[in-house]
C-alpha cells in the first residue's frame, strides 16, 4: 500500500511540476483535480516579503514558512525535504550566503528538473538537487546542520523511517523545522479517503500527538511547536461528503486539520 501511496503522490507532483504557473497558482494544494477547479489556496503562506523568493519556484505548495524558526545561520549546510521547484531552498540561500550549502530532495523527476533549472537561472553554484526518498536518502550520515521541509512529510506513508533518516543525516547539535499537516480528532472517513483529496491535499497526515511521538521516538529531544495554523475547508468542498447538518457539527467541534510548524533537536 506504502508504495501505491507513494506512486500517486509522485504521479501527481510530477504532473503539478509540469503545469502552468496559473494552473497551479489558482487551485488547492497546486491540484485541479482536488477542488474541482475552485480558486483556493486552502495550506500555503504568502512567501513574497521573504528575502530570496523567486517568484517561479513558488508553486503555492507549502503550507508555512518553515525558515520562519529554523534557526539558520551563515554558512550552515541545509537540506530541504522534498524541495518542490526550490521555493524553501532558495530563501534558505539567501540565509546561509555564499559560505553555506544548501540541497534539496525530492523524489519527483519532473520537480528536480525545475529546481535545477531554477538555481541554473539564478546562477546559485552552492544550491544543489537530488532525486531520492526521504524514508532513504542520498545522503552520508551527519551532514547537515539544519533540515526543513514544508507541507511534505504528510505525504511520505512510513513517518518513523523517515524521522530515523532525518536523525540519521543531522549533526550532533543540529535540529530541524518543518511545516506539516496533521490531523486532530475523528475526521469523517470519506473527507480522508477519497482518492483525489488523498493525492491532492491531505495525503496520508495523521493525528498530532502520533505525528509528536514519531519525532521524539526517532531520538530527537526539545521537541517544539512553534506556529498553529487552522486548515479552514471551503463548505463547498465539505459538502462533497458530508451533510448541511454534519458540517455544522464539524464546524462546532475541535476536530480538523491543521498546520504545524515543529522544531527538533539531535544532541
Amino acid at each position: 500500500m506504502s508504495e501505491e501511496i507513494k506512486d500517486m503522490v509522485r504521479a501527481k507532483y510530477n504532473q503539478i511540476a509540469l503545469q502552468s504557473d496559473k494552473e497551479n497558482k489558482s487551485t488547492c494544494c497546486g491540484s485541479s483535480s482536488c477542488c474541482d477547479h475552485e480558486d483556493y489556496t486552502i495550506m500555503s503562506d504568502e512567501y513574497s516579503h521573504l528575502e530570496g523568493y523567486h517568484e517561479d519556484a513558488d508553486l503555492k505548495l507549502g503550507c508555512g514558512l518553515p525558515t520562519e524558526y529554523a534557526g539558520i545561520s551563515e554558512g550552515n549546510t541545509v537540506v530541504d525535504l522534498g524541495s518542490g521547484a526550490g521555493n524553501d531552498a532558495f530563501v534558505v540561500r539567501s540565509i546561509v550566503g555564499e559560505k553555506g550549502k544548501v540541497i534539496g530532495i525530492d523524489f519527483a523527476g519532473a520537480m528536480i528538473t525545475k529546481a535545477r533549472e531554477n538555481a541554473r537561472k539564478l546562477g546559485f553554484a552552492n544550491v544543489s538537487f537530488l532525486k531520492g526518498d526521504i524514508e532513504n536518502m542520498p545522503l552520508e550520515a551527519s551532514v547537515a546542520d539544519v533540515l526543513i521541509s514544508n507541507c511534505v512529510l504528510n505525504l511520505v506513508p512510513d513517518k518513523p523511517r523517515a524521522f530515523k533518516e532525518m536523525y540519521r543525516v543531522l549533526k550532533n547539535g543540529g535540529h530541524f523545522c518543518v511545516s506539516d499537516i496533521v490531523l486532530v480528532g475523528e475526521l469523517p472517513g470519506e473527507l480522508i479517503e477519497e482518492a483525489e483529496m488523498y493525492a491532492g491535499c491531505i495525503a496520508s497526515a495523521i493525528q498530532k500527538d502520533d505525528y509528536l511521538n514519531f519525532i521524539r521516538n526517532a531520538g530527537f529531544s526539545k521537541v517544539e511547536i512553534k506556529k498553529t495554523k487552522d486548515i479552514i475547508l471551503p463548505a463547498g468542498m465539505l459538502l462533497k461528503y458530508l451533510s448541511l447538518e454534519a458540517l455544522e457539527d464539524f464546524k462546532n467541534s475541535k476536530n480538523g486539520i491543521y498546520s504545524i510548524t515543529v522544531v527538533g533537536y539531535k544532541q
